[in-house]
């Protein structure tokens, strides 16, 4: 009888097993297997990651950041674009393992995970030279009068809406861009960071950064990964820890201007 029982047990264990659901392999596996580290970037965050349309290739500090990635993993770099709106969603498809630089807001953790951060942003308004004695602040952005500009899907896009609710609001789908409008003379303002507001100001001598009192939304950026793959996770979040240690972000970082 003994016997018998310990036999169905066992049976019982089995039976158990097969009818558990398969553990999903991480995208670590799959990279290493594949060969290839799969990246998703918009190519237009200057000077985070840039796409030059005539060679389809990119330039800028994700671009060094994920070909070091690579090269430690001993995979090939895919670059894959995507665009802001669907930055989480190809995520979240397996379009890519990981993108380059997004800021960390709490609508992208709801279905995306992060790595740590390893760098900062803080948000600045800007306009046009012709215009720029109409602004004082924050608060004379924010009038009826006032057109910002703004590019779909990004986190400017909910700061644009939640600052100025009296101003009057465009919204561009990439790849056209909030400070296009501006450029052009369609809008008067538009927002970005102090990273890519550096480099705007520099190729763009017409452009001028309004006087604020302080800038808005000091953010953490890192890099978007799959939510639930702890172990892909672990192993950036090591890499981060890593290189932050050999001073290449500081590197990285310096060679950009940032």
């Amino acid at each position: 009888m003994n016997i018998l029982k310990s036999l169905g047990l066992v049976a019982a264990c089995a039976m158990s097993l097969m009818g558990a659901p398969a553990v999903a392999q991480s995208a670590l596996n799959d990279i290493l297997s594949g060969g290839t580290l799969k990246v998703g970037t918009t190519g237009d965050w200057n000077p985070m990651s840039v796409r030059d349309p005539a060679t389809n290739s990119y330039v800028g500090y994700d671009i060094d950041v994920m070909t070091q990635l690579a090269a430690d993993l001993g995979v090939e770099l895919e670059m894959v674009p995507t665009d802001w709106k669907t930055l989480v969603n190809g995520i979240v498809a397996g379009n890519y393992h990981i993108t380059g630089s997004a800021s960390i807001s709490p609508p992208r953790l709801k279905a995306a995970g992060y790595s740590d951060s390893y760098l900062s942003v803080e948000i600045l308004p800007f306009t046009t030279e012709d215009k720029l004695d109409r602004f004082d602040d924050w608060a004379s952005i924010n009038m009826a009068d006032v057109n910002v500009a703004t590019t779909l899907g990004t986190t400017f896009e909910a700061n644009t809406r939640a600052w100025f609710p009296d101003a009057d609001i465009t919204i561009v789908e990439a790849p056209a861009r909030g400070f296009q409008e501006v450029l052009s003379g369609r809008a008067d303002v538009f927002i970005t960071s102090n990273i890519e507001g550096s480099t705007l100001l520099t190729k763009f001598p017409n452009l001028r950064q309004i006087e604020v009192m302080e800038p808005r939304a000091p953010t953490p950026i890192a890099m978007l990964l799959p939510q639930t793959d702890q172990v892909w996770i672990n192993y950036v979040n090591s890499w981060i820890e890593l290189k932050e240690a050999q001073g290449f972000f500081d590197e990285t970082a310096a060679k950009w201007g940032l």
